[in-house]
C-alpha cells in the first residue's frame, strides 16, 4: 500500500491593525516627501534587483539602477555575488553604462584605475605619486549588502541591515518550496513611465479594480458573475498581511463564474486546460466549480511524471489558485504553480511624477519542457530572453497590465488636483492604506518588528 504524502497546508498569516492613514495627493508628487523617502526608507530595506542566472561564470556583472544609485553585481570566484556601487573610487566616474557584461577588471575610461571583481584596486597610473599612499593599498570599491535568494540578487544599503530570510518573514519559507531558482524568463518588457512608483505598487496592493479595469464592469453588473478563470469576489478572496510589512492574496482561480455557455458545456480557457490534465471537460457540465478540484487532483496524480516535481512541496491551493504577493517597498508578484508574474516599480532619480516599471514573465522548466504557453508565447529552453524597452504612449507593456498602465497615467494626473483630499478605503483595500504607513515608520525611524 503506497503511503500518504502530507503536502505543505496553506498557513495564515497574523492579523494587522492600522491608523487610517488618509493617504493625501502630495504623496506622489512632492519631492520634499520623495527626498524623504529616498533617504529614510530606500536605503533601509531589502531590495530585489539582480538574476542569478545572469552571472554563471566569475567575473560576470549585472548592473541595475534604483533611483539616483546605480548598483554592480558581480559573481566571485568562490560562486558567491558581491554588489558594488556602480562609481570610481578615484573622482567618482561610473565603471560600467550597460546592463551586463563579464571582466577580469573594471577599468575606468576616466583614468584607467583597474578594480577586481571582488572591489580591490589592481592599478593605479603614477601610483607614486600620492600623497596618502599607495592608492593600490587603501582603496576598495564600496560594497553594498548582498544576498541572493529564489535566484534573485537582493541588496539593501544600509550596512547594518537585518539579514534577508528575516526581512522578508513567511515569504522565505513559502517561495523556497518550488526551486524558483530555476525558473526562466520567457517575457520582459520595462517601460519609462509618467507616475509616482507608490501608484504602481497601490495597484497591485488589491483587487477591488480587476472587475472595471480588466473585466469591464459597470454599475449594473454583478461582480460574483462576470466572465473569468479567476474568482474575483472579495468575499472569496484570502487577503494577508505579514508582521515585517508583505503582503499576499490568494484568489481561487481554475474555475470562474461566467464559464460555461447557456446549454452548461464549459467554454475556453478551462475545457482545454482540464484536456491538458486528462480531465474530460464533458464530465462538468453545468458544473465549472467543479473542475477546481479536479485539476488540484489531476495534477498531484500526474505532475510528478511530467516532470513538475515542486508541486509534492505546495498546498492544494497553490497548484490552481493566484497567489499574489507585494513585497514592501516595490515588487509584485502572481506566482501560479508554473509561473510568477514579475512586476516591479523602481523610482525616478530625481522625479517624483516618473518610475521604471518592469512586466516580466517566468516559466518552470516543467512548464517550458511540456510547452505550456503562458502570457500568449511559446515557451522555448534556453537562456532569460532580454528585456525590451518600450514606449508606453504607443507600445503595449504586455497583455492585461496595459489596462493598468492607462489608469497609472490618469491617476497621477488626479493626485496633482487640490480637490483630491485623500483616500476613502474599502476593508479589502486595507493593504494599501498600510503600505502607506509602513512607508511612513521608515521616516519616522520604526521598523517592522515580527511578533
Amino acid at each position: 500500500m503506497a503511503e500518504a504524502i502530507n503536502h505543505p497546508v496553506l498557513d495564515k498569516w497574523p492579523d494587522q491593525n492600522t491608523r487610517g492613514h488618509s493617504i493625501p495627493g502630495y504623496r506622489y508628487t512632492s519631492a520634499e516627501f520623495f527626498e524623504k523617502e529616498w533617504e529614510h526608507m530606500w536605503t533601509k530595506v531589502w531590495l530585489l534587483l539582480g538574476r542569478e542566472s545572469e552571472l554563471p561564470k566569475p567575473g560576470d556583472w549585472q548592473m541595475e539602477e534604483v533611483g539616483r544609485e546605480s548598483i554592480l553585481m558581480v559573481r566571485q570566484k568562490d560562486g558567491g555575488v558581491k554588489a558594488f556601487y556602480n562609481v570610481c573610487q578615484h573622482r567618482g566616474n561610473p565603471l560600467v553604462d550597460g546592463p551586463k557584461g563579464s571582466v577580469k577588471r573594471f577599468v575606468c575610461r576616466y583614468h584607467s584605475w583597474a578594480f577586481m571583481p571582488d572591489g580591490s584596486l589592481n592599478f593605479a597610473p603614477d601610483r607614486e605619486d600620492f600623497l596618502e599612499g599607495d592608492p593600490c593599498q587603501n582603496v576598495r570599491l564600496a560594497e553594498v549588502r548582498c544576498e541572493t535568494f529564489a535566484g534573485f540578487v537582493w541588496i539593501n544599503m544600509d550596512p547594518d541591515c537585518i539579514p534577508l530570510k528575516e526581512y522578508l518573514g513567511p515569504i522565505w519559507e513559502e517561495w523556497s518550496r518550488l526551486g524558483l531558482e530555476a525558473w526562466q524568463r520567457t517575457m520582459a518588457r520595462s517601460a519609462k513611465v509618467p507616475c509616482n512608483w507608490k501608484i504602481v505598487l497601490d495597484n497591485f496592493n488589491e483587487s477591488y479594480h480587476v472587475p472595471t479595469v480588466h473585466m469591464a464592469a459597470t454599475p449594473d453588473t454583478d461582480r460574483k458573475k462576470i466572465s473569468s478563470n479567476l474568482n474575483t469576489y472579495y468575499k472569496e478572496t484570502r487577503f494577508d498581511l505579514s508582521d515585517e510589512g508583505h503582503n499576499r492574496m490568494v484568489m481561487q482561480a481554475g474555475y470562474g463564474s461566467g464559464q460555461t455557455d447557456k446549454d452548461g458545456t464549459l467554454r475556453e480557457p478551462l475545457a482545454g486546460s482540464l484536456r491538458s490534465w486528462d480531465i474530460d471537460p464533458a464530465d462538468f457540465k453545468g458544473n465549472p466549480e467543479g473542475t477546481r478540484a479536479a485539476l488540484q487532483a489531476a495534477k498531484r496524480k500526474l505532475g510528478p511524471a511530467r516532470g513538475y516535481t515542486h508541486y509534492a512541496n505546495v498546498p492544494d491551493e497553490q497548484l490552481t489558485d493566484a497567489f499574489h504577493y507585494t513585497l514592501f517597498p516595490n515588487f509584485a508578484v502572481s506566482l501560479w504553480a508554473d509561473g510568477f508574474h514579475f512586476l516591479r516599480a523602481r523610482p525616478h532619480y530625481k522625479d517624483p511624477e516618473q518610475c521604471v516599471f518592469d512586466n516580466w514573465w517566468y516559466s518552470s522548466p516543467a512548464a517550458i519542457r511540456n510547452s505550456e504557453l503562458a502570457m500568449g508565447t511559446q515557451l522555448h529552453e534556453g537562456p532569460d530572453c532580454e528585456v525590451t524597452w518600450i514606449d508606453y504612449a504607443s507600445e503595449s507593456i504586455g497583455p492585461g497590465i496595459e489596462d493598468d498602465m492607462r489608469v497609472f497615467l490618469t491617476q497621477q494626473t488626479g493626485f496633482r488636483s487640490r480637490g483630491f483630499k485623500g483616500v476613502y478605503l474599502s476593508q479589502q483595500e486595507k493593504r494599501v492604506r498600510r503600505y502607506h504607513e509602513l512607508i511612513d515608520d521608515y521616516i519616522e525611524g520604526r521598523k517592522p518588528t515580527p511578533r
